[in-house]
C-alpha cells in the first residue's frame, strides 16, 4: 500500500482529554485509576480501571443535543469532532466525508440495560431509549448526523482485530476514490456485566487495568501532517513467520489473553524492542487505536518518551485475538 496520511487526531481515556493529555502521560508515568463496581459471587466487588469522561463534549454540542445519547456514543463524538479540531477541518466542508467506527464489544452499558428494562418490564414498557443507542453502529450514526457526514458509513466489530480490519476499509475507500477523506475511530466502554464476564473466562488472565474510550483519526491519501500507516498485516501467530523484526519499537496491545504473552514472548526472541499503553489506557478490545496515536506521537519527537530511546524507521501497532490471530500498524513520520 502507498499508505494513509493521518491529518488530524482525537482522543479521550482514562488518562484525560486530547493528543496533549496522552503525549503528558507518557512523560510523566502511570496515573492513579478510579474504581468500578460489578458482582462477583452475587456480591459486590471493585476493580480498577481507568474510566473516561465525555463532559468536554459540552465544548461541541448543548446538553439538550446530547440528552438522549448514551456514553458509548458521547465518547465517540467527543474522539471525532477533537480529530476535525485537530485537523482545522471546517463544518460547511463534510460532504465527502467517509465514517467508519470500530468496536470490540459495542455499547455494553446501553445493551445490557435495555435487557434489563426488557426482563423487568416486559417488551411493551422496554425502553425506546435504551434500544436506538444500543445497537453497534449507533455511535457511527451518531458521529455523521452531528457532524454532517455525507459519505459511506460503516461499524466494523470484530473484538481484538476491530481496528485493523477498519483500517483495511478506510484504505479501500481512499484507495478507490471512494471519498477523499475518511474519520476513522475506535471507542469501547467498560460495563459491570464485561467485568463480571472477564472474572469468570479470564480468572486465570494476570491482573491489569481496564480501560475505555476513543481514539479517533481523519485519514486522506496526501498529507500527513502527524505521520502515515505504511502498512496493514494480518496473520496468524501459530504461521511461525517473523513478526516486526524490521521494526525501532513495536507497541504491544496486552488484553490478557495468552496469545498476547505468547506474540510478546516471540517479539522479544526476535530481538524486537516491545512496550504497551497498559498504565495509561487499560486493556480493552481496541486498544491498538491508542497504540497508533501514541506510536505517532513518539515519531514526531523522534523517540518513545518513557525510554528515550530513539526512533528513525517504522513503529509497530500490534493486537492479537484469543484465536492466536493478529493485526499489525505499520507507521513512519511525516515526511
Amino acid at each position: 500500500m502507498n499508505g494513509i496520511a493521518v491529518d488530524g487526531i482525537g482522543l479521550v481515556g482514562g488518562f484525560g482529554c486530547g493528543l496533549d493529555a496522552l503525549a503528558g502521560r507518557l512523560d510523566q508515568g502511570s496515573q492513579p485509576s478510579g474504581q468500578i463496581e460489578f458482582l462477583r459471587d452475587g456480591e459486590a466487588g471493585n476493580v480498577p480501571a481507568l474510566i473516561a469522561d465525555p463532559a468536554p463534549l459540552e465544548r461541541f454540542l448543548s446538553k439538550r443535543a446530547t440528552r438522549r445519547i448514551d456514553h458509548f456514543s458521547k465518547l465517540a463524538l467527543l474522539g471525532a469532532f477533537l480529530a476535525l479540531e485537530d485537523a482545522g477541518i471546517p463544518a460547511d466542508d463534510r460532504s465527502d466525508l467517509g465514517v467508519v467506527v470500530a468496536s470490540g464489544y459495542g455499547p455494553t452499558r446501553t445493551t445490557f440495560a435495555f435487557l434489563d428494562s426488557l426482563l423487568d418490564d416486559g417488551d411493551s414498557c422496554a425502553s425506546p431509549t435504551h434500544f436506538s443507542n444500543s445497537v453497534h453502529n449507533a455511535a457511527a450514526a451518531h458521529v455523521a448526523m452531528q457532524l454532517g457526514a455525507a459519505g459511506p458509513n460503516l461499524t466494523v466489530s470484530q473484538f481484538e482485530l476491530s481496528v485493523v480490519s477498519a483500517l483495511q476499509t478506510a484504505s479501500g475507500w481512499l484507495a478507490s476514490g471512494r471519498v477523499d477523506q475518511v474519520l476513522f475511530g475506535a471507542v469501547d466502554e467498560l460495563s459491570p456485566v464485561l467485568l463480571h464476564c472477564r472474572e469468570r473466562l479470564q480468572s486465570d488472565a494476570p491482573a491489569g487495568l481496564t480501560g475505555e474510550g476513543a481514539a479517533f483519526f481523519l485519514l486522506s491519501r496526501n498529507g500527513g501532517r502527524h505521520g502515515r500507516i505504511v502498512g496493514l498485516e494480518t496473520g496468524s501467530v501459530r504461521e511461525g513467520n517473523s513478526l516486526g523484526s524490521d521494526l525501532d519499537l513495536c507497541l504491544l496491545a496486552r488484553t490478557g489473553l495468552d496469545a498476547c504473552d505468547t506474540l510478546g514472548a516471540r517479539l522479544s526472541a526476535d530481538g524486537t524492542p516491545t512496550a504497551d499503553l497498559l498504565p495509561h489506557v487499560g486493556a480493552l478490545p481496541v486498544g491498538q487505536a491508542f497504540d497508533l496515536a501514541a506510536a505517532l506521537i513518539a515519531l514526531r519527537r523522534g523517540s518513545w518518551p518513557p525510554t528515550g530511546q530513539g526512533l528513525d524507521g517504522e513503529v509497530g501497532c500490534l493486537q492479537v485475538d484469543a484465536d492466536g490471530r493478529y493485526g499489525l500498524l505499520r507507521v513512519a513520520a511525516a515526511v
